[in-house]
């Protein structure tokens, strides 16, 4: 590329390298496309570097040290000892080498490569500023362009992040000693996973959030599992408290919260953690000079081939709206990309799963009884609880169960909901039924391997036939 202002051309231009952005980029270039994509920050994006993956591997750490310190009832006794600093430096490690894997597929693939921050100059151009003092900036002309800036975290009026005392889940995931108490605002799924991380590395943990229950979105009785076990770990909620303010303390901070009567609360803190959504990057690009304009909420909207109104602009991941998730990101560069290369592709959002890394988790893919009933269909729902697995019990996880949701005359998969041990593994069964349009009797007629977990899938299918053999049936 040419620092200055004479401009380079490539055919297709992708702005963000996460995990819609990277995909993209990659499948382009092995459809023998020429690629350039440009990052701001790192490879990888939000979900490699300070979301999905660190957290993860930080549950993963938790887990460890909360399970072998409360495994009497197996006959192991062990009080393990958790170095903050290390774990982190695991989990760091962890990210580094994903992030390094990105970065040489996408040479390896042809993709040239491109650190700084892109807006829009026209609808065939875009000027990128790089980082550091006397670096630049240069303009890229481009046929086809793929927008894949993300998304960041909503801050709430008076609870700006500043790392220290108020917290967004970025920071959160950095932190190198553990907080005695720590106040999460948001009971959603991020709020939810990280409030398990620092309950069982031993913090005293309370949410507070402006609904009635926790993981809103979610069906009750899934939520109320996962809440039950989150109590347990000592996590302490108060549900209908907007975050109302902050104040330093000699010993930490306290924070003021109110509830719909204008009644107040106050809770003593080290930190607080703000959780409470994610919204669209979207405001940094200038769309309006390539023609474009974002919805309210700065989405750009898009059709199933992910094109903007704008026809060879297009628009994947957080950026292009709900769900916000890293596969359904990764999904729709595949798409983009091929559409630009002129293959016959299109999205199928009928079974996109979703998964919270919670204790235990949560799996969901397709429709719940309720929207099934709303969309017309007469439901069959099969339940098998996992207080009835052999390989839940020998594994001492056995809260939860999966619920399999057909419709009744055909007996086709229309969704599926699991909450327990390994939930975020086992949806992808009852996403592949309803993507390849299987039924009940597929189901239970696939032989599963005993013991596993995986065998409560075909319990639950079995239910909502009137033939599980190891709950009893509807």
């Amino acid at each position: 590329m040419v620092v200055g202002d004479i401009a380079t051309g490539t055919d297709v231009l992708v702005i963000g390298a996460g995990p819609g952005g990277y995909v993209a980029a990659i499948r382009a270039g092995q459809l023998d496309l020429d690629v350039t994509i440009v990052e701001k920050d790192a490879y990888g994006g939000t979900c490699l570097n300070y979301g999905c993956i660190p957290s993860k591997a930080l549950i993963s750490a938790t887990d460890v040290a909360h399970n072998a310190a409360n495994a009497e009832d197996m006959g192991i006794h062990a009080d393990p000892v958790v170095d903050m600093q290390g774990m982190v430096a695991w989990k760091d490690g962890v990210v580094n080498q994903l992030t390094g894997g990105v970065e040489k597929l996408m040479k390896a693939n042809g993709v040239n490569l491109m650190q700084g921050t892109a807006e829009f100059a026209g609808e065939n151009t875009v000027r990128v500023a790089h980082g550091g003092e006397g670096q630049g900036s240069e303009s890229i002309e481009f046929d086809s362009c793929i927008i894949a800036t993300g998304s960041r975290p909503f801050q709430i009026p008076g609870f700006e992040f500043d790392g220290e005392h108020v917290l967004s889940s970025r920071d959160a995931l950095a932190l190198d000693e553990i907080p005695e108490k720590l106040v999460v605002v948001g009971a959603g799924y991020i709020g939810m996973e990280l409030s398990t991380v620092f309950a069982k590395l031993g913090t005293e943990v309370t949410i507070v959030e402006m609904l009635d229950d926790a993981l809103p979105g979610y069906e009750p009785d899934v939520a109320r599992v996962v809440k039950k076990k989150a109590e347990e770990l000592g996590i302490e909620f108060h549900f209908g408290e907007a975050a109302k303010e902050w104040r330093k303390e000699a010993d930490g901070m306290t924070v003021v919260t109110e509830n719909k009567d204008g009644e107040t609360s106050e809770f003593k803190a080290d930190k607080t953690l703000v959780a409470v959504g994610r919204q669209p990057v979207s405001d940094t690009l200038n769309l309006e000079a390539a023609g474009l304009e974002p919805d309210e909420k700065g989405f750009l909207q898009t059709d199933d081939q992910c094109r903007t109104d704008v026809g060879h602009i297009y628009a994947i991941g957080d950026v292009a709206g709900e769900p916000m998730l890293a596969h359904k990101a990764s999904k729709e560069g595949h798409v983009a990309a091929e559409v630009i290369a002129g293959e016959p592709s299109a999205l199928d959002y009928q079974a996109i799963p979703a998964a919270v890394f919670t204790d235990p988790e949560v799996g969901t893919v397709g429709m719940t009884q309720d929207e099934a009933k709303d969309a017309g269909f007469e439901p069959a729902v099969g339940k098998f609880p996992f207080m009835a697995s052999g390989r839940a019990l020998s594994t001492g996880h056995s809260d939860g169960f999966v619920r399999v949701v057909a419709d009744e005359e055909s007996g086709f998969i229309l969704g599926g909901q699991i909450v327990g041990a390994e939930a975020s593994e086992l949806i992808a069964e009852l996403a592949l039924a309803i993507e390849m349009g299987a039924t009940l009797e597929d189901l239970t007629a696939t032989i599963h391997t005993h013991p596993t977990l995986a065998e409560a899938v075909m319990e639950a299918a079995a239910n909502a036939r009137g033939e599980a053999i190891h709950t009893l049936n509807r």
